[in-house]
């Protein structure tokens, strides 16, 4: 599986995805439709370059290819001259195809991913310029984007509140989201982890602290998804990928912090949340999208599956007498091989498929959600815990 893995970022993913950058006017083009006809005059996504960027880091510092660092470098001078907003800080949520400002609200979850990607550039690059960025966008979070509660979501280009219709679904308008507070979560592990900053530290302990008392629902076994202003849950809404995603990532961010106390308070929520994944919404070989109200909706979703890999194999690994996880994982991937690789020269994964594994024709290749953040994070994820893989399985054959 390993070496299938890194074989499949090495000749698919990164290739894809290298092709895809505008030498033009920097960055890498926004859009390519189901039928593989690219856009150049797209919108870019500033979380779309931002996790690009983010992407060609990671996989220059597991592969050490110098063309990797130069492509992470391609995007970060794009994010430094285009994406963030001089006069008012932070980062525009789109720009034009040709880098002038398209759309320019700004989004918590969209300064956190840039956070993440400029972290790992300075880690990748030693490029100062790129940890000033970060330490910017850090402040501007913690001075903009928050009140003593938590973390807002939307604002206009001066920072004054907009309803948070970019990251509420389902019906509902949600003044605080789950999966923004995660991703700044993740955002300040990563910037923690290259600088070991106190303050930092103190930050993703009291974020953790909100996923434990105000986010985790230990009687439904999930997470909420959608709040209000004080954390009263919007929706009956289970969110599978969000929650098996969120259980490896509370799990890595422990472990860089290293705190026996947080590390003790959090493992029972994240093995609590991969169980109920794996019971609830695993069929033997892949993951449904989630339960509203409870109705499952059973399409499977591109990042879904990646998460799914990625999670399963933490659960393993949290504890190896569960090798149901590790046989999950597994599973998973024969799954991706088999549906959600799109087998056509010069494209990707597919974004989405019927519980058959047939994929919706009307859902693109590359739009400005639809990037190598998951799926090339699955293959970093599991090349970086391949040591920890090195276990026969019942049948026999190796991992």
């Amino acid at each position: 599986m390993v070496e299938e893995i890194r074989q499949h970022l090495e000749e698919k993913i990164i290739p894809f995805w290298e092709a895809l950058r505008d030498d033009t006017y920097g960055g890498f083009y926004g859009y390519m439709d189901y039928d593989l006809h690219l856009d150049r005059k797209a919108v870019k996504g500033c979380i779309l370059n931002s996790r690009i960027t983010w992407f060609f880091a990671n996989a220059y510092m597991a592969l050490q290819d110098p063309k990797l660092l130069e492509n992470a470098r391609h995007g970060f001078e794009f994010m430094k001259a285009h994406c963030m907003d001089q006069e008012n800080g932070g980062i525009f949520w789109s720009v034009r195809f040709d880098g002038t400002p398209e759309e320019t609200m700004k989004h918590t979850y969209n300064q956190a991913f840039a956070v993440y990607a400029l972290s790992s550039y300075y880690d990748a690059s030693g490029d100062p310029e790129s940890l000033r960025m970060a330490w910017n966008l850090y402040h501007l979070i913690e001075g903009r984007c928050r009140d003593e509660g938590g973390y807002l979501e939307a604002f206009d280009r001066k920072f004054a509140p907009l309803p948070n219709e970019k990251l509420s679904e389902n019906g509902v308008m949600a003044v605080r989201t789950m999966n923004t507070l995660l991703h700044v979560f993740e955002a300040y592990t990563e910037l923690y982890r290259v600088t070991g900053d106190s303050d930092v530290k103190q930050k993703l302990i009291w974020i953790l602290n909100l996923f434990a008392e105000k986010i985790y629902n230990p009687q439904l076994h999930r997470q909420e998804v959608f709040f209000d202003h004080d954390y009263h849950s919007l929706i009956d809404l289970s969110s599978y990928g969000h929650d098996i995603e969120t259980a490896w990532l509370i799990d890595r961010g422990t472990g860089i912090l290293g705190d026996q106390a947080v590390i003790d308070r959090m493992t029972p929520i994240t093995r609590d949340l991969t169980e109920q994944v794996y019971r609830k919404a695993f069929d033997g070989h892949s993951l449904a999208q989630e339960c509203e109200r409870g109705v499952e909706n059973t399409d499977r979703v591109w990042w879904i599956q990646a998460e799914a890999v990625t999670g399963f194999l933490n659960g393993y690994q949290q504890d190896p007498s569960r090798r149901e996880y590790l046989a999950a994982a597994l599973a998973e991937w024969e799954y991706i091989k088999a549906h959600v690789m799109d087998p056509r020269a010069g494209s990707e994964w597919f974004w989405l498929l019927d519980q058959n594994g047939n994929p919706y024709m009307e859902k693109p290749i590359v739009e400005p959600w639809k990037c190598p953040y998951h799926n090339g994070r699955m293959c970093l994820e599991v090349m970086r815990r391949a040591a920890g893989l090195n276990t026969a399985r019942r049948d026999g054959t190796s991992v």
